[in-house]
């Protein structure tokens, strides 16, 4: 999907001017003309928490027009930030400490939930780990997302090769319900839409990568975390053991001080609200939410967590 081609859940885009924000009288804070938010593809939690975060940002932000901007999610939303066309972006923490660029144009709010990778194949698929997958059509995610990102990161360590495919997450579930594809992945929070959606029409499974797990901690440490998808996440669909990586939300370093507090304060407060119906991304507090490892948090964030401490 092009950037021409992308939609705006909360209303059309307008290009980012270098004066979005506008001045305030003295004693309040300022208030952007627009603020634009980068979420993810269709069938993504990174979507629906980003348009649920949006419409609550903007019921705090009066002023200000809050877009949320569809996107191929992690590594996309982070050229958004840098190249000036949204303000805050949903990323994984593996995606933001690979470019040197990344990390001084941006700053995390706070760190969110945890994304876990799937790899999802028919029930009556023969493929039952990731070796299995050699020679057959795999998606690994759109391109420029995190599930890309982190896909590409596994494959050179395992060496395991195939006819990859770049799909987002809706793209995939019914490219392999059609059997256009022998599997998927996707770095996803739980449930996720596109997988629950799938499970509910066609018998899935989800394969196991104990292994690939533990090699990412092993050569990539910090943000990577064994895990298991539970039972209880997809209809019918075993737990699965897998990896899972810190999503953060971020912000663009010169974005103003008082308005990602305001931002920061919205994430932490009206969790529940943002997280309806993402069981995983209720996890979202401010205990953890200033855990976000090698990503610096912007001065706004740390203003407003040193606040909630009182």
């Amino acid at each position: 999907m092009t950037v021409g081609r992308r939609t705006l859940l909360l209303g059309g885009f307008g290009a980012l001017a270098a004066t979005a924000l506008l001045g305030c009288s003295v004693g309040t804070p300022p208030r952007p003309a627009e603020l634009v938010l980068a979420t993810g593809p269709p069938g993504a939690v990174y979507r629906e928490i980003g348009a649920a975060l949006a419409e609550a940002l903007a019921a705090h932000l009066p002023d200000t027009r809050v877009l949320a901007r569809e996107s191929s999610a992690s590594v996309d939303n982070l050229r958004l930030l840098t190249t000036g066309q949204a303000h805050l972006g949903l990323t994984t923490v593996d995606a933001v400490t690979e470019e040197d660029a990344y990390a001084d144009a941006v700053a995390a709010v706070g760190r969110l939930y945890d994304s876990f990778l799937h790899l999802v194949v028919l029930e009556s698929s023969p493929v039952q780990s990731l070796a299995d997958l050699v020679g057959r059509r795999v998606s690994i995610g759109a391109s420029g997302s995190g599930t890309e990102f982190t896909v590409r990161r596994l494959l050179q360590l395992t060496r395991v090769r195939f006819q990859e495919v770049l799909l987002h997450q809706a793209e995939s579930a019914a490219a392999l319900a059609a059997g256009e594809l022998d599997a998927f992945f996707t770095l996803t929070g739980i449930p996720t839409p596109a997988i629950t959606a799938l499970a509910a029409r066609h018998p899935v499974r989800l394969v196991p990568l104990p292994a690939e797990a533990e090699l990412l901690a092993d050569h990539h440490p910090g943000p990577y975390i064994p895990a298991t998808i539970p039972v209880t996440t997809y209809q019918a669909v075993p737990p699965c053991p897998t990896v899972a990586v810190p999503n953060l939300l971020v912000a663009r370093d010169d974005l103003a001080a008082d308005v990602v507090e305001v931002v920061t304060r919205t994430v932490f407060t009206e969790s529940r609200r943002i997280s309806a119906g993402h069981p995983e991304a209720r996890r979202i507090n401010v205990r953890t939410g200033i855990a976000t490892g090698p990503v610096r948090l912007h001065p706004g964030a740390v203003a407003w967590f040193r606040s909630a401490k009182h």
